[in-house]
C-alpha cells in the first residue's frame, strides 16, 4: 500500500479523500489545520494541527514514509501551500496541487478587487452601509476599524469574543449555500455590499449569483499568486496523476508505504 498525505479543509479534498478510500492499494490521510472547531467529517484517517513549517512537513513525509503529496487546501492558504512545496523537494516526494479556479464576473457583476481585508474595508468608504461579510473568524479584525457601518458576518464556527462593533449580527453555518437562499438573506438584512474571497467552487457560489441578482456591490479579495507547483483543477486528474507517480515509483524501486 501506497501512502497518500492529503493537505485538506476543502470540498475538494474531501472528496478526492471519498474516491481514494476505495482503493485497496493507497493509504490516505488527510491532514487539516485544526482551525474550525467541528471539521467535516472524513473518509479517511485525519491528522489536525500544523507541522512545524517546512522543516517539520519535510520530516513527517520522510518519516511516515508519504509516497505523494496532494496540496487541496483553499486558494488563500498560502502559507502551508509554499510549505508543502518546499518540504516536497526537501523529501524527494512527488507533490501535485488541486486548485479550484476562480470565479469570473460576468454580465451583471458589480465587483471591485481589494488587496487586503483592511483594504475592503476602506473601498467601503465613509457612508455606513450594510455589509455582508463571509471571511473567516481570524481574519475579521480590520472591520473594527469603520464602526460606522453595519456587518452581518457568516462563518463556520462563532465569533468569540464578538467584534466590538456597534452594529453587527453573526450566522454560525457551513456551506453548501443556495443563490435563492443568499438572495433571501441580503434581502432580510437589506445588504448593499458583500465582502468576499475569490474561492472558487460551487459550495458558496450562491452569494454570487444574489449579488448580481440584487444589483449588489462585491469587493473581492484578490487571491494569493500560488507558489511555483505543478497544479491541476480537477480529482480525476489527480487520481491520473497518482497512478502515473507511484507506477513510476515502483519501476524505480523508490515507492513509499506501510
Amino acid at each position: 500500500m501506497s501512502r497518500i498525505l492529503i493537505l485538506g479543509g476543502t470540498t475538494e479534498a474531501r472528496e478526492l479523500a471519498e474516491r481514494l478510500a476505495r482503493r485497496a492499494d493507497l493509504d490516505v490521510i488527510v491532514s487539516l489545520a485544526g482551525r474550525t472547531k467541528s471539521p467535516a467529517l472524513q473518509p479517511v484517517p485525519v491528522r489536525s494541527g500544523g507541522f512545524g513549517g517546512a522543516a517539520g512537513l519535510a520530516d513527517y513525509l520522510r518519516n511516515e514514509r508519504i509516497g505523494a503529496l496532494v496540496d487541496a487546501t483553499h486558494p488563500y492558504a498560502n502559507v502551508i501551500s509554499g510549505n508543502a512545496a518546499t518540504a516536497a523537494r526537501e523529501a524527494g516526494v512527488p507533490l501535485l496541487a488541486l486548485r479550484r479556479p476562480p470565479w469570473r464576473a460576468v454580465a451583471g457583476d458589480r465587483w471591485i478587487e481589494a488587496a487586503d481585508v483592511a483594504d475592503a474595508v476602506r473601498l467601503l468608504g465613509e457612508r455606513p452601509r450594510r455589509a455582508f461579510v463571509t471571511l473567516g473568524r481570524t481574519e475579521l479584525g480590520a472591520l473594527t476599524t469603520a464602526p460606522r457601518h453595519f456587518y452581518l458576518i457568516r462563518s463556520v464556527d462563532a465569533v468569540e469574543p464578538p467584534l466590538p462593533l456597534p452594529c453587527v449580527s453573526y450566522i454560525t453555518d457551513r456551506g453548501p449555500f443556495s443563490e435563492a437562499g443568499d438572495r433571501a438573506l441580503m434581502s432580510a438584512h437589506k445588504i448593499d455590499v458583500l465582502i468576499a474571497k475569490n474561492s472558487g467552487g460551487i459550495a458558496s457560489y450562491g452569494k454570487i449569483g444574489a449579488t448580481r441578482a440584487l444589483g449588489i456591490q462585491t469587493i473581492m479579495l484578490r487571491r494569493p499568486v500560488p507558489p511555483d507547483a505543478p497544479a491541476v483543477e480537477t480529482a480525476d486528474e489527480v487520481v491520473a496523476w497518482l497512478d502515473h507517480a507511484l507506477a513510476s515509483a515502483i519501476a524505480r524501486g523508490m515507492v513509499r508505504g506501510v
